[in-house]
């Protein structure tokens, strides 16, 4: 069964790819597997990422995307409905056609940013009702959630201007219309 999944990528790839393949690419997608599943996420979801970070054209069915993973296309679907939940991809559809293609949506690294800074409170606030909870003035019995309220609480101060700052530095890079 590897070996069928292994020429359906190969035959994705001779299609999708220019024609280039695409071992590397295969690695590629793989390699971006790995790194949600380093996360605790699906391996599925960032192999489709992966798929849809390297596409050119920039969309892909879902019957493309199955293809091109050797996987099914419920799995396909359970996914890019999760990826679209998450904020990373968006359902796209092309004039004249009725199937849905999927994309990369614009700013989504911003947006997760963003998600996760809107977190940052949360992880402090949780620290600090530990706190009122531990009924302890020791410090060693303290100083974990100590230290997690001030890691927090310093992020949650920080972050929006790092944000501010890279969007300020992504509208000045050239090319830019706005």
């Amino acid at each position: 069964m590897k070996l069928v999944k292994n020429r359906s990528m190969l035959a994705w790839a001779a299609r999708f790819c220019g024609g280039k393949l695409d071992e590397e690419r295969r690695r590629y997608v793989e390699e971006f597997g790995l790194l949600f599943g380093q996360f605790g996420l699906s391996r599925m979801l960032g192999r489709v990422l992966g798929v849809l970070m390297i596409s050119d054209p920039p969309e892909r069915s879902a019957g493309e995307l199955a293809e091109a993973l050797g996987a099914s296309r419920g799995s396909i679907s359970q996914t890019t409905r999760s990826l679209i939940q998450m904020g990373l991809v968006q359902r796209w559809s092309r004039p004249g056609e009725r199937r849905d293609y999927f994309r990369v949506k614009p700013g989504a690294w911003h947006e997760i940013m963003r998600r996760e800074m809107e977190a940052l409170g949360g992880f402090r606030a949780t620290a600090e009702r530990g706190l009122e909870l531990l009924d302890s003035g020791d410090p060693d019995a303290r100083r974990g959630l100590e230290e997690m309220r001030d890691f927090y609480a310093y992020w949650e101060k920080e972050m929006p201007a790092v944000l501010e700052r890279w969007e300020r530095e992504e509208s000045d890079e050239p090319g830019d219309s706005d």
